[in-house]
């Protein structure tokens, strides 16, 4: 098995070579670095300037600004010429996708130019080709001589260089030997870099993006470990792109960037969001901030062997209990311990409405799955889809006991005079392992598994580790528990921590306590948009929604929004909204349908990532998408 860590339990920074990016070196022992990208037009001067300047005001510390065309380049000089004017000394970044001219010429102007391998003269027309050993090794030599100029322009004149592999946008050469995946993803990137160690290059960053967090996880894992076999460590940055918006878009980007974060990988990030480039610096920084102490958690014990294949989706294997574990997707707890007076309204906020007139229960496709009342009770009775656990003092003194089921710490359950035929909920730390590993619970034990350690994450990934060494098959829900946290963070950390578990195949559902200081509301809705980031239960549509930038035809957020009020309601749809054809086919890899600028008031149309109708009116293009939906009977009317 090959680590991508220096271990798995305690919380120590990946340490990679420093690179030199302006005033503000990257990687080695300096902090995390936070940045964003310009949605302005590049010819734009006074607007990508001024915007630039609320970016850096917002904590950016380097700003990526788009260069498609030669002339957009060139006009990176007049950007930086008038920030320099105003005081502002923030390295710029040209981002470059088909154009090694202007890459080249940007490369004499900006500390940074990132290319992306799978579009930078290699070739991508989504063929399915096959070739040789020897005409691969040609399209190598082909790309070294294309490639190697801008090599020596920045060995030159000092600027770094981004090498970003994008999941979507890999090239027919690498699809025919690797395919789609975090293989594929790292080979491209590689292939550019031996170019550049080559020519004694080593000013590099690295990253691996994909819209599918669990793909982009293992990608930068796997790319970890085929840089120690060849003895490099270069600087990562981390993202997940086309994350989208809002709570979505905080969800996708902090499961992806925090899991590496847990495992100190990462020197810099940046959170791709449909929204102004200046909402992204704040939530980079509240993932960063979260590590800066965290070399001082309480110790872990080290993973002597690792079960859990860290590049490789596999579930844990486990039985079936009240349809927790086995294949059922992961369940959802609703905690109401902390209400006083529980009212038929209050199930409102986990999916459940009811109909007086009808005396019928409506149920959404987010409705919580289990509640846990502790010591409270109800006088109404419950939906049959939700399952009531109780504290099992209070559970012991139900006249009637087999419609809900007891909670308990491990003693109690050892100890207890009375327990449920069907299912029993144990709470289990790490502290207590050792007290199961003979196997002492059945098969009606559901664990609920709990962490006080600041490294939570690591702490049970170790749990994991040893239920399944031990061949302890019990589903287990993950319990996590936060105080004094803003909403955001609460969604993020919970993103991360639960998240970070769910995509390796670890936990059979979750749970959330924030001591009463969130709304239950809020808390339902983050744990299923945690399960649907990690797709681990899909209950809504998803939307891949690029991040605007300069290349962009359309307004993202008006267009985002009227797409998802018109197909919000299609669970399991993946929807992509793209600005131009660059985060077109390539980046929506992964959507079901596409919607895609191609020009200034044109929409081309895609499904998956077939063209299907080109050039659209963009005031008929939303219901046109609507007709390809209804096309192939994925569409449903709203209730």
């Amino acid at each position: 098995m090959q680590y991508y860590c220096k271990s798995l339990t305690n919380y120590k920074r990946y340490k990679t070579i420093e690179v030199k990016i302006g005033d503000i070196p990257l990687g080695a022992n300096n902090p995390i670095r936070i940045q964003s990208m310009t949605t302005t037009d590049t010819m734009d001067t006074i607007a990508t300037v001024e915007q630039t300047i609320r970016m850096v005001e917002a904590g950016c510390e380097y700003v990526r600004i788009t260069a498609p065309s030669i002339q957009e380049a060139n006009n990176l000089a007049e950007i930086k010429k008038e920030l320099l004017k105003r005081g502002y000394k923030v390295p710029l970044i040209a981002d470059i996708h088909y154009t090694p001219n202007a890459a080249e010429a940007a490369a004499r102007i900006v500390e940074k130019v990132r290319v992306n391998p799978g579009n930078y003269i290699d070739k991508k027309k989504f063929l399915q080709l096959e070739y040789t050993d020897l005409e691969y090794a040609e399209e190598i030599e082909r790309i070294r001589t294309r490639f190697t100029p801008l090599v020596k322009i920045c060995k030159e004149y000092g600027t770094a260089m981004r090498i970003g592999t994008n999941h979507g946008s890999l090239s027919d050469r690498i699809m025919s030997r690797y395919g789609d995946t975090p293989y594929g993803m790292v080979e491209s990137a590689l292939e550019f870099v031996r170019i550049c160690r080559d020519e004694n290059f080593h000013n590099i960053v690295l990253s691996m993006k994909s819209s599918n967090p669990q793909v982009m996880v293992q990608a930068y894992r796997l790319l970890i470990a085929k840089m120690e076999e060849e003895g490099m460590n270069y600087p990562l940055h981390l993202g997940v792109t086309e994350a989208g918006d809002g709570e979505d878009g905080r969800i996708k980007s902090a499961l992806g960037i925090g899991s590496l974060l847990e495992d100190g990988i990462g020197d810099t990030i940046r959170v791709s969001l449909t929204e102004p480039p200046e909402n992204e610096s704040p939530v980079a920084i509240n993932l960063a901030k979260r590590y800066l102490n965290r070399n001082s958690h309480n110790p872990i014990p080290e993973i002597q062997k690792y079960f859990i294949n860290p590049f490789e989706f596999k579930k844990r294997e486990t039985f079936d209990i009240l349809s927790i574990g086995l294949q059922n997707v992961p369940k959802v707890v609703a905690d109401f311990s902390n209400l006083n007076l529980i009212k038929i309204d209050d199930l409102d906020n986990i999916g459940y409405s009811y109909d007086s007139q009808t005396d019928k229960w409506n149920i959404s496709d987010q409705a919580a799955d289990l509640i846990y009342l502790g010591n409270n009770s109800i006088n109404f009775e419950l939906p049959n889809t939700l399952k009531p656990i109780y504290n099992y003092s209070k559970w012991n003194d139900l006249p009637e006991k087999t419609s809900s089921f007891p909670y308990y710490n491990l003693f109690d359950y050892l100890n207890a005079s009375k327990k449920s035929f069907v299912a029993n909920f144990v709470e289990i730390s790490i502290n207590e392992l050792d007290k199961i590993k003979n196997k002492i619970l059945d098969d009606t034990v559901i664990i609920v598994l709990i962490t006080e350690n600041t490294h939570g994450l690591a702490e049970h990934r170790y749990c994991f580790n040893y239920l399944i060494e031990s061949q302890i098959k019990n589903p287990v829900i993950i319990k996590r528990k936060y105080t004094d946290l803003s909403t955001e963070q609460q969604m993020l950390y919970a993103s991360t921590d639960m998240g970070g578990l769910l995509i390796d195949g670890l936990g059979d559902g979750v749970w959330l306590d924030t001591v009463g200081k969130h709304n239950i509301e809020f808390i339902n809705r983050i744990q299923f948009g945690i399960l649907q980031a990690a797709r681990a239960r899909i209950s809504k549509t998803e939307y891949i929604a690029c991040p605007s930038c300069g290349r962009t035809l359309f307004d993202l957020v008006e267009v985002t929004n009227a797409i998802r009020e018109k197909t919000g309601h299609l669970k399991g749809v993946k929807i992509a909204v793209m600005g131009c054809i660059v985060n077109g086919p390539g980046e929506m890899a992964d959507a079901d349908y596409g919607y895609v600028g191609s020009g200034i008031g044109k929409i081309t149309l895609y499904r998956g990532k077939e063209v299907v109708k080109k050039s659209i009116d963009s005031e008929f293009a939303v219901e046109s998408l609507i007709d390809l939906i209804k096309e192939d009977n994925l569409w449903i009317e709203k209730k």
